[in-house]
């Protein structure tokens, strides 16, 4: 399918029979919304980045990261 123009592509996409095509249409809103939570969550992080280098609130427990943790049971 490479290299197929857009009208092209639905042609073939209408050919297949409607299991295939609802799964098309299921895996490109999945591929549309994973894009679209990948965008949010950088645009996100780059709102706050310069909060997380400023706001030693923010990072007070970091000193902790490298320290050894065990699980109370």
């Amino acid at each position: 399918m490479i290299g197929m123009r857009t009208n092209e592509l639905i042609r073939e996409i209408q050919r297949l029979p409607i299991p295939k095509r609802i799964y098309v249409v299921e895996k490109t809103i999945h591929s549309i919304r994973k894009h679209e939570d990948n965008d949010q969550m950088k645009k996100a992080a780059d709102a706050l980045v310069s909060d997380y280098l400023t706001d030693t609130e923010l990072t007070v427990f970091t000193n902790l990261d490298f320290e050894n943790f065990y699980e109370a049971r």
